[in-house]
């Protein structure tokens, strides 16, 4: 019986507690494992009619509250409330060897997100927690940003999906400012009722001061060109951010050209995500301007359905055939005519393109050639893509082997 198992079982005795058969199950294959993952996600899709108690996790809490072997808990999907977040609060509290928590779609919220925050003040050992599809809304989202002026060890923050609004958005761009710790931060679909775009403006004041942090993910903030055109002012000057996600916003031509001119004299910038915006063939013309420059350092474009049709797409594969760094690019729900078929399919038979690094596939039919779609992409499902390249997911690990030496692994659909 291994240490874990064992502990676990003892705990269950001291506290009178029937033991969980698939806790059981996951703390046999951590025994089994150095550099620990426990994975205890519930949901039918990973194991049908699983989830954690009050009980359960009380009992996790008391196993993992001195343990130096757990590196990593996967606590995705469990209906974790406000009340059994006082137990992941205290692990996270007790435990000195956790790098990394995920609680992404549990029920917490702002009650919950204190506890965990304020108990996030003093560790000095976590580095990654994903909050993603918790309902802290600003109150609880303003707890983290509290932590942040205080906690100097937390390098990815993820609370997308958490019902943010414009005051915690601009107190994370604030906090941001001094914090030299967090290299990836994801504030997606916040909930925003005004058009002045003023949590835009703030992230755009903080990348001119901020020169760790490495990637920003704001998408599905309505933005507009306007606000692209201040956030890539201060990409001017900022020579640290590697990855900018700004998918689902209100994006067309003039903001893809402002972003053009980033690509063409910021020489940082690796990973740039577009997709569903409207840049349509000017904007893509304009991007493929930027790539095509032999300084240009893009790495990844993905502009799926931006209303993009033969001129844009055409001129994108010209670029990459100018530049070879750009080796991830892509394209499904655009307006994909034969011209842009051809082309696509003539770079990846060459291997310009690998067939894992895009999201069409070629194929021909009566002498003519066809691009069918194939699940790749930076994102292809907002929620069930791990950001790391858990559960093997090839998108994820695509994404990651972009990331440079001193970027932390974190995301990527």
């Amino acid at each position: 019986m291994g240490d874990l198992e064992g502990l676990y079982l003892s705990v269950c005795t001291d506290l009178g507690v029937s033991a969980n058969t698939y806790i059981l199950q996951s703390l046999q294959q951590a025994d089994n494992c150095s550099d620990t993952a426990l994975r205890l996600a519930g949901s039918d899709r990973l194991k049908q009619g699983f989830t954690l108690t009050d009980s359960d996790l009380h009992v996790l809490s008391k196993v993992l509250s001195n343990n130096s072997t757990v590196k990593a808990l996967d606590l995705r999907y469990n209906s974790i409330s406000d009340k059994e977040a006082v137990y992941v609060a205290d692990i996270l509290k007790e435990n000195k060897a956790l790098l990394s928590i995920d609680l992404m779609c549990n029920n917490i919220e702002v009650e919950g997100a204190e506890r965990i925050a304020k108990n996030l003040h003093q560790n000095l050992t976590l580095k990654r927690l994903r909050m993603t599809g918790n309902k802290i809304g600003n109150k609880g989202a303003m707890h983290f940003a509290s932590m942040m002026q205080l906690n100097s060890t937390l390098a990815e923050l993820d609370v997308s999906d958490c019902d943010l609004g414009t005051q915690s958005l601009i107190a994370f761009a604030i906090v941001l400012k001094n914090n030299r710790s967090i290299r990836s931060v994801d504030v997606s679909r916040p909930l925003l009722f005004s058009l002045q775009e003023e949590p835009t403006i703030h992230m755009a004041r903080m990348l001119v001061v901020n020169q760790t942090l490495r990637e920003l993910h704001m998408g599905k903030h309505g933005m507009t060109d306007s606000g692209v055109e201040r956030l890539c002012e201060a990409l001017m000057l900022n020579h640290a951010l590697r990855y900018l996600d700004l998918r689902c916003n209100r994006i067309t031509r003039d903001g893809a050209k402002c972003l053009a001119e980033v690509l063409k004299q910021n020489g940082t910038l690796e990973i740039l995500d577009l997709a569903s915006n409207r840049i349509e063939d000017e904007g893509a013309v304009y991007l493929s301007e930027a790539i095509a420059l032999p300084h240009a350092k893009l790495r990844a474009l993905s502009i799926p359905s931006n209303s993009i049709a033969t001129v844009g797409l055409v001129s994108l594969t010209k670029a990459m055939n100018m530049n070879p760094r750009l080796t991830h690019i892509y394209i499904w729900g655009n307006r994909i005519e034969e011209p842009a078929c051809v082309a696509f399919s003539q770079l990846i038979a060459t291997s310009r393109l690998l067939k894992e690094h895009t999201d069409v596939s070629p194929y021909e039919v009566d002498g003519r050639v066809y691009l069918a779609e194939v699940f790749h992409g930076l994102r292809k499902h907002y929620y069930w893509t791990p950001r790391s390249g858990e559960d093997g997911d090839p998108a994820c690990k695509a994404a990651l082997a972009l990331k440079t030496p001193d970027t932390p692994p974190l995301q990527s659909s």
